[in-house]
């Protein structure tokens, strides 16, 4: 039986926690982690680590989506993913107490790694790049997550608008294919296809998305570049803009947020919650 994400409402009276997506690149090119976790065996221990600080989620992604990343093929996506997926049960002692999320964009290798017991695809083209990907989600019975992309920023466009007309899209799409709505989440998408200024825009107007579609909405700003005027230009550096950023957009409505550091993000939305918790 499929865990299923909270729902919107619930997160704002507080009774619900926000989820936390714990992100594990087996790249050797991603922009913040890119080479760190390549081996199979580091992958997972970093895994059981992200797990021991509190993640609900574990969102594996085997090729980089950086901005300039160089595409890979399926098959050399399925050769670095794969021995993760299939080594976690058994570093979990038998069943992985998390759910484990796929990052791809390929139905190939959605479709593998449910197999091999992933139960959320996490597609940053929202069902609009690979167009079996839908059917793939469909037929396992699978949560999955649609974010909205662009191939170029356009500062001229309303950001908010080109959100509503993609995801309605994408919604379409994946109802056409059979893909209960209640499986989806949807991810406004910062750091993809928007200026500094659009992706806080996006920020600062989340309500707008979870009053309009009603379903579980992701964020993953995590080290993002749209904080480099505020924190510099480290990735590594960017934790306390990471943190101002999530913990707003939980006040927002967001139901899961993305991060690289799982257990910084839990103790601030612990405090988060916790002062929510008391108001009268």
């Amino acid at each position: 039986m499929l865990h299923e994400v909270p729902k919107v409402d619930q997160l704002r009276t507080g009774r619900t926690p926000v989820r936390i997506m714990a992100i594990l690149n087996v790249t050797p090119d991603s922009f913040s982690d890119g080479g760190r976790f390549m081996n199979p065996e580091r992958a997972i221990d970093q895994a059981r680590a992200l797990v021991a600080e509190g993640a609900d989620i574990l969102d594996i992604g085997a090729e980089s989506t950086r901005p300039g990343f160089t595409p890979i093929s399926a098959e050399t996506e399925l050769r670095r993913l794969m021995p993760v997926l299939q080594g976690l049960p058994e570093a979990f002692g038998g069943r992985v107490p998390v759910l484990v999320s796929v990052d791809t964009t390929k139905a190939s290798v959605a479709q593998a790694a449910l197999a091999e017991g992933a139960t959320i695809v996490n597609d940053i083209w929202g069902f609009q790049g690979d167009r079996a990907m839908a059917g793939v989600v469909a037929a396992a019975g699978a949560q999955a997550i649609l974010m909205h992309n662009r191939q170029m920023p356009d500062e001229s466009i309303d950001i908010l608008d080109d959100i509503r007309w993609f995801f309605e899209r994408s919604l379409a799409i994946a109802a056409e294919a059979g893909v209960p709505r209640h499986r989806l989440i949807l991810d406004p998408g910062i750091g993809f296809g928007k200026t500094q200024k659009q992706q806080i825009q996006v920020l600062a107007n989340l309500e707008i998305l979870t009053d309009t579609f009603g379903l579980p909405i992701l964020v993953g700003a995590s080290r993002k570049s749209f904080l480099r005027p505020f924190v510099g230009d480290d990735p590594a550096n960017r934790l306390i803009g990471t943190l101002a950023a999530h913990v707003m957009a939980t006040t927002a409505g967001a139901a899961i947020l993305r991060v690289h550091d799982v257990a910084a993000h839990v103790t601030a939305l612990g405090v988060t919650r916790a002062i929510a918790e008391a108001r009268l």
